[in-house]
This record gives structure tokens, C-alpha cells and sequence, in this order.
């Protein structure tokens, strides 16, 4: 039997926290950047970490019986830490706050984050598995300069680049994440976009897409000194990260400098604040 400390860590194991806490924190700091009520800022965040919440507990009370026959370890569910419907329930109840918490705040924002919760949920369901995994990624993504600028009054919507850029992030997140798995993914049955291209192929596309953004945001936010750090960096990096994915066996050096690239973008499009 497991006791209820156990089962509240399992709990929190089964909430993938850091995707939920990278993206709830680029969150808040386009809220910030972009010059938004702090209230205003503060639902929609709230919101986004359940709708995050809500996203890892559905993955892995969907994934329950796949990961348990792949004897996942690092998976509660998959070894009985933690019975798959207690996250069902747990996915359920957070979900409801996510979608309804930003409506006294933006409507717009609320109506685009309900569709970036809709996004994610439809890769738990079964688009993972399929050539379109990718599309949830671009979506969401793609959604998180215009949740930002949405909660400003008047609603504005985002210039392009940063849509691009925010797109850009998505299919980086999601290529770059498989690349050291892609053998795994493929015998367990897998036949997502990153799959089918294979680690060598799928590491190079995360860089590039990521070295686009940067040339993107640098051309598109005329980016004050920590900006165009920032972006130096990113694309310094997203280099690294494009190399090592064109090695014979490409593995984890990739994805680091693929997501550190990544994140250094996100410190750039911050930064870049009112041009959003």
C-alpha cells in the first residue's frame, strides 16, 4: 500500500514539472514584458500552471498500460506508485479552474488558452503516436506571444516574428525531446514525426528551426543588450546543438544545446518586451 507522502510525490512525479514550470514561468514573463495588469497577469499564469498540471497527469494516466508493458521506471503509474485513476481525476479536476480562470482577466487570452489545453490534450490522445505530433507543439507554442499581448487593454495581437518564434520553440521543444529516445519510441510503436526522420535528422531540424527564430526576433525586436546576448548565445549554441545532432550517434549533447538554445530565445523574446 502506498502511503499518502508517497503517493503525493508520485503525484507530483507524474505532473512532468518541468516542461509545467518552464512554460507557467515564460508565461509571467511575457505577462511582465508586455506591460499587463499584474491581476490580469496572475489568472492567466495560475491558469496556465493547471492546464499544465492537467497535461503531464493526462499523459500519464493515458500512457499507463503503454508504459507499464515498456517497464518504465521513471513512470508511477506504469509500477503502481500511483493508481492511473487517481490521475485521471486529478487531470479532470485541474482542467476546470485552467479553462475558466482567465475569463475575468481577457476573454481573448482565455479563448486562446483554452485552445493551447485543447492542443496538448490532443497529443496525449493519440496524435503523439501519428506524422502529426507536431502540429500540438506549433499550436501551443505558437499561442504564447498572443496570450501575452491579449491581456493587454485594448486586446493587441502579436507582430509575426514573435508568432514564429513562439512556433519555432514548439517544434525545437518537440524534435530536440525525442532525439535521445528515438530507438525506444520506434520499438514501443511510436510513429511520431520525430520518429519516422529519425535522432539525426530531428536534432538537426530543432537547431535549425532555433537559429531561424533567433534571426527572426534579432531582425524583427531591435533587442536591447541583454536581447542581443541572448540571441548571440542562442544561436551560438543552436550551432553546437546542430553539430553534434549531424554525428553518427547523436544523443544527449543535442538536446541540451538544442533546449539550453531554446530557452536562451525565450530570455530574448522577454526581453524584447514592448515590441511584442
Amino acid at each position: 500500500m502506498t502511503s499518502r507522502g508517497g503517493s503525493a510525490v508520485a503525484l507530483a512525479r507524474s505532473a512532468h514539472l518541468g516542461p509545467t514550470v518552464v512554460v507557467t514561468a515564460v508565461t509571467l514573463g511575457l505577462g511582465v514584458a508586455v506591460g499587463a495588469d499584474a491581476w490580469r497577469i496572475a489568472l492567466l499564469t495560475l491558469a496556465m500552471l493547471l492546464g499544465q498540471l492537467s497535461v503531464g497527469w493526462s499523459n500519464d494516466w493515458l500512457d499507463a498500460g503503454a508504459d507499464r508493458a515498456a517497464h518504465r521506471t521513471d513512470k508511477p503509474a506504469a509500477d503502481g506508485r500511483i493508481d492511473p485513476g487517481r490521475l485521471r481525476v486529478a487531470a479532470l479536476t485541474a482542467l476546470v479552474p485552467a479553462l475558466l480562470l482567465p475569463l475575468p482577466a481577457s476573454v481573448p487570452a482565455a479563448l486562446l488558452h483554452a485552445l493551447f489545453v485543447a492542443s496538448a490534450w490532443s497529443y496525449n490522445l493519440g496524435l503523439k503516436r501519428t506524422p502529426a505530433s507536431v502540429v500540438p507543439y506549433v499550436v501551443s507554442f505558437g499561442s504564447l506571444p498572443a496570450l501575452a499581448t491579449l491581456l493587454r487593454m485594448p486586446p493587441t495581437w502579436p507582430p509575426p516574428w514573435a508568432t514564429a518564434a513562439g512556433v519555432a520553440l514548439g517544434v525545437a521543444a518537440h524534435f530536440a525531446n525525442v532525439v535521445p529516445d528515438v530507438a525506444a519510441d520506434r520499438a514501443e510503436g511510436s510513429r511520431g514525426l520525430p520518429q519516422l526522420l529519425g535522432a539525426r535528422l530531428s536534432g538537426a531540424v530543432a537547431a535549425a528551426v532555433v537559429l531561424a527564430a533567433a534571426v527572426l526576433v534579432g531582425l524583427g525586436a531591435a533587442p536591447g543588450p541583454i536581447g542581443v546576448a541572448a540571441l548571440v548565445l542562442a544561436a551560438v549554441t543552436a550551432v553546437v546543438g546542430l553539430v553534434a545532432a549531424l554525428r553518427a550517434r547523436p544523443g544527449r549533447t543535442a538536446f541540451r544545446s538544442v533546449m539550453a538554445a531554446a530557452l536562451l530565445l525565450v530570455v530574448a523574446l522577454i526581453a524584447a518586451g514592448r515590441a511584442l
